[in-house]
């Protein structure tokens, strides 16, 4: 039986080619992160299950943020469209998307912060922030790494290199 090619989704305005690649392969590594600390994602690759559900069965929504530690900042989604068109609408994505997701999990390999999703749309309708269309395919706002360190859940610096320590007080 013959297997069907895997498809990448096609943003033909993205900045990078392998823009999706990227955020599927930090996907990945935060996903082998967890389980070594015992907690196992279980991803929906498809898009009928992605719409349905989320990216993964857990609520996790993981985003790869690859610049954040030398802006000093986060760029947090909150709408998308599949490429630059005055003619496209704005869809919901992010922290916007109605889905399962609670935790939100985001930034590099050198740094992760882990949000209660709450948080950033609570933080957003708070704060008002100016929005910043990117590439013009995504519309995010930008969350200081400052105010995310004070924020966030969890953060998980990796930049020593060292495994990161969990538990109570971690």
């Amino acid at each position: 039986m013959a297997t069907r090619p895997i498809l990448e989704p096609v943003y033909p305005d993205a900045i990078r080619p392998s823009v999706f690649q990227d955020g599927l392969e930090f996907q990945d590594f935060v996903c082998e992160l967890l389980a070594k600390q015992g907690i196992i994602l279980q991803n929906l690759t498809s898009k009928k299950w992605q719409v349905k559900l989320g990216e993964n069965l857990q609520g996790f929504e993981i985003k790869y943020d690859s610049r954040c530690s030398e802006t000093g900042r986060l760029s947090i989604e909150v709408a998308e469209k599949s490429r630059a068109s005055q003619e496209l609408a704005w869809t919901r994505s992010g922290i916007m998307r109605s889905d399962n997701s609670w935790l939100y999990i985001q930034g590099n390999y050198a740094i992760l912060f882990l949000f209660a999703k709450r948080f950033l749309l609570n933080y957003y309708y708070a704060i008002n922030p100016e929005l910043t269309d990117k590439f013009g395919t995504i519309r995010t706002f930008y969350l200081p790494i400052q105010a995310a360190r004070k924020h966030a859940a969890r953060v998980i610096d990796l930049s020593s290199g060292r495994a990161p320590a969990y538990g109570v007080g971690a």
